[in-house]
């Protein structure tokens, strides 16, 4: 799944293509119009295609901004609101002339939603797996969990309220990979980049939040902030299905440490897993305790 740093290198690359530009149309596959049909909400998530494609249509593209691992565009038709999109586990976009423009097969043939620009350019969300979403909202007030997401890591307050939480009753007993993996938490920071800071860091992902000295919180915290400024300067990291807007990969997995490893980079011990927070934690017996 896309984390903070994939998300930020995709709107780094809409803006210039998508600001100020204004949808003429809109395409969505019949793929997504049976999945409505079938009672289901596969991506766009409203209540009917057609109220989503009118709503969009001749919508002006104000602002593209990342929120945590959400893509914020703020559209305006009348009024302002917000068209708000999750990668999910596979989404991607592309900006091309034409469909055939999108040269790898996978994401051409899973094109589900494009919208012709102004310019006759095509911005188009690929989803190979449907576990994207795309929302319209008035303001985030409209899905709430929009509105429990952690600061920003980069921001001032974000260490502080890292701090607070880590520290309290909900999660202080918790395995700290499970703690800073919450987007309530730390914003952003997804399996990938937490399994990065806490094998930098030497710490064991199960080991209880409780366990950990607060200077040594303060360390993870920042060690987490540099490795995903780190990725968001080497493109993300292309595990099967990030690409940029423009088909590339990422390669910040070259220079990962643990992330998928058989063995330990740092002693070349095995390197063991175990499921946490439903996700599965690689680590050193060796170096993380």
């Amino acid at each position: 799944m896309p984390e903070l740093p994939e998300v930020e290198g995709v709107v780094r690359q809409i803006r210039p293509a998508a600001l100020n530009r204004t949808i003429r149309s809109i395409h969505v596959s019949d793929v997504i119009r049976l999945s409505k049909a079938n009672g289901k909400e596969a991506i766009i998530k409203v209540t009917d295609v057609e109220d989503f494609i009118e709503r969009l249509t001749d919508a002006e593209i104000l602002q593209v901004e990342r929120r945590s691992k959400y893509i914020y565009f703020t559209m305006h038709k009348d009024q302002s609101f917000l068209l708000v999109n999750h990668l999910g586990m596979s989404g991607a976009w592309f900006h091309v002339n034409e469909l055939a423009g999108i040269t790898e097969d996978k994401f051409r043939r899973h094109a589900h939603v494009t919208f012709e620009l102004d310019d006759d350019s095509l911005l188009v969300f690929s989803d190979i797996r449907r576990f994207g979403e795309m929302r319209l909202l008035e303001d985030e007030s409209g899905f709430p969990p929009l509105l429990l997401m952690a600061p920003e890591p980069f921001e001032p307050l974000a260490l502080s309220h890292f701090l607070d939480l880590a520290e309290s009753s909900r999660f202080k007993d918790k395995p700290i990979k499970e703690v800073i993996m919450d987007g309530q938490v730390i914003s952003g920071c997804g399996n990938i980049y937490a399994t990065e800071a806490l094998f930098a860091m030497k710490i064991h992902p199960n080991r209880a939040a409780s366990r950990i000295s607060r200077k040594r919180k303060v360390e993870l915290f920042e060690k987490i902030v540099a490795i995903l400024l780190e990725s968001i300067e080497a493109g993300g990291s292309t595990i099967s299905d990030y690409r940029d807007i423009n088909g590339e990969s990422g390669s910040m997995q070259n220079r990962f440490g643990m992330y998928g490893k058989k063995q330990c980079t740092a002693c070349g011990t095995p390197t063991k897993s175990l499921k946490i927070g439903g996700r599965t934690s690689v680590y050193c017996p060796a170096c993380q305790k």
